[in-house]
């Protein structure tokens, strides 16, 4: 029952104090949605698409709106799913390359500093996109830089004008995930390494970038889990928080 539904029944008499309440209170019987979230962090639940039904994100999305939440943020959409909550809710913009779907209706304010997303490769795209759009939705400008890659390293080169303008810097790379490091040697500020699973065999899904990445030779780059885009455009506005806002 949505909430406007519970109030109207609280106005008619239909429902007492202590019903109205308990269900206003109430959550979904497979989600506990934390609404308190923004109070604590800064920013609201984000929605982890994978492994849930789209009735299951339906029935989220529609609760957080009930609750007055109108900035929401979905990872890891399907086309299949993505064709149904854009159904029930045609307010909400899809991102089919990154399998990213939001609302974004809440007004905030813009981190000082820039985010700039570097990718080594096209076939690296989905990720950096996702870290692009998380970065951007949280209230960042970004900037992305792709297909610079270390086989033809003269063109990070010519790339490397918005790169040292970042303030933050999120690296996606698949392969062999060598250019978190190179990146990491040409700028003064923190570089957040993404390993992805695009590569041969011997890539191992990511495995072997995960590694090199964590074994990088070059100060100030951390790195977060394979393919998890999210994690590093959200880790990279964390930082960025930190030079106020514009």
């Amino acid at each position: 029952m949505k909430t406007n539904e519970i109030l109207n029944k609280f106005k008619n008499n239909e429902l007492t104090l202590e019903q109205a309440q308990k269900l206003l209170d109430q959550p979904l019987d497979y989600a506990t949605i934390d609404y308190d979230r923004k109070k604590r962090t800064g920013n609201h639940e984000v929605i982890y698409g994978a492994g849930k039904t789209k009735e299951q994100i339906i029935g989220i999305v529609q609760n957080m709106l009930d609750h007055d939440i109108h900035s929401i943020l979905i990872t890891r959409v399907n086309d299949e799913k993505s064709q149904a909550i854009l159904k029930e809710f045609p307010q909400i913009i899809y991102d089919e390359l990154s399998h990213i779907c939001y609302i974004d209706e809440e007004k905030k304010e813009i981190n000082k500093g820039k985010i700039v997303v570097v990718c080594a490769g096209t076939s690296d795209l989905p990720v950096a996109r996702e870290a692009y759009l998380t970065a951007q939705f949280l209230g960042n400008e970004v900037e992305l830089v792709s297909d610079v890659g270390v086989a033809g390293i003269h063109r990070l080169f010519h790339r490397l004008d918005v790169i040292q303008e970042a303030n933050v810097l999120v690296v996606c790379a698949g392969m062999e995930g060598a250019l978190a490091s190179v990146v990491g040697g040409l700028v003064d500020k923190p570089v957040i390494a993404v390993p992805t699973s695009i590569g041969y065999g011997a890539n191992f899904e990511g495995l072997s970038a995960l590694l090199a990445m964590l074994n990088s030779c070059a100060s100030g780059v951390s790195v977060v889990n394979i393919d998890n885009g999210f994690g590093a455009g959200y880790m990279a506005h964390t930082i960025n928080c930190l030079g106020g806002k514009k």
